[in-house]
């Protein structure tokens, strides 16, 4: 069975049973699966074609553009990230992608960046491509009020007020991330294009071409997420899985791009405010059960990922 279709539209309406069913439907596809399609985004199709556009675009600058603007150079993590950068699966090969990663762009006088808060810096931008900053601007604005109202949709699902987030989602950092991924290499049978792993923050809300190869792992074995038109793929990552004592499922994934064509996606990584705290949701334990996790810092546990699957990478 494939992964179910969510429409959040009626998050929006003002009747309360009409936005307490999308917290329903949410809650049976975070049980479940820990994933979903997502339909009444609200992001225009042209915005999103724009987006892939200006990827594909990206991706196809020469070697020597793209490693001018290398994410070693970024004290914030932003910029591009080379063939085989990353290796998400713990002794695999290194993944069969090349990346490059845009947050929130913040001055060196912000106080976040001057408070040392993980990521938190200057984005940089390619000079060939005009176009490319200001839509990758437009897009990363559209999907936080995206992961806004999904959050709003998770506090539903929860039997929590619709509120109940509002704190997270202030003043939030997410990093958009995009990707190229060349066809798999029949000669290298063991090479994915990206390893199985689950996502480390909040919400993952994900783009895809035509392409296909993302799976999900299911009660028997891989399941196939195929695109589908005018929808996201978004799953929960183990912050939320944390923050519900794994009631709430963050879920291994992986790519393997097996159509023999060129690749693109771009997920957005929605971490929420970093200096808010994840604690257990006293409505996620049963009777008499303890909390699995410590309570943590946002950025404090996206460091701790982060440095755990780059350390894998080296």
């Amino acid at each position: 069975m494939g992964l179910p279709v969510i429409d959040i539209s009626e998050l929006a309406a003002s009747d309360p049973a009409a936005r307490r069913a999308v917290g329903d439907a949410l809650r049976a596809a975070c049980l479940e699966h820990g994933f979903f399609y997502c339909t009444g985004h609200g992001v225009p199709q042209g915005l999103i074609d724009a987006a892939m556009a200006q990827t594909q675009a990206l991706f196809d600058l020469p070697d020597a553009a793209k490693l001018a603007l290398d994410k070693a150079q970024s004290p914030a993590n932003r910029g591009y990230e080379h063939l085989g950068g990353q290796t998400l699966q713990p002794g695999a090969m290194p993944d069969r992608k090349e990346g490059f990663y845009i947050g929130e762009d913040l001055a060196p006088d912000h106080p976040r960046v001057m408070a040392g808060a993980f990521n938190s810096g200057a984005n940089l931008w390619p000079d060939d491509l005009p176009g490319f900053r200001p839509v990758m601007v437009a897009y990363f604005a559209a999907l936080n009020v995206v992961a806004a109202r999904l959050m709003q949709g998770l506090a539903l699902s929860l039997e929590l007020p619709e509120d109940h987030f509002s704190a997270f989602t202030t003043d939030p950092a997410a990093t958009l991330r995009l990707l190229h991924y060349p066809p798999s290499r029949p000669e290298v049978p063991d090479e994915l294009g990206a390893g199985a792993h689950t996502d480390f923050g909040g919400l993952t809300i994900l783009l895809q071409d035509d392409n296909g190869g993302l799976q999900v792992m299911g009660q028997d074995g891989w399941i196939e997420a195929p695109p589908v038109p005018g929808a996201y793929v978004v799953n929960l990552g183990d912050m939320i899985a944390r923050w519900t004592n794994d009631r709430y499922r963050s879920t291994l994934h992986r790519v393997i791009n097996r159509s023999g064509n060129e690749r693109y996606s771009i997920p957005f990584f929605y971490s929420g405010n970093p200096d808010h705290e994840v604690r257990c949701l006293p409505t996620c334990l049963a009777e008499g059960e303890q909390p699995k996790y410590p309570p943590v810092r946002v950025q404090d546990h996206l460091r701790a990922m982060y440095a755990r699957t780059y350390a894998a990478a080296s």
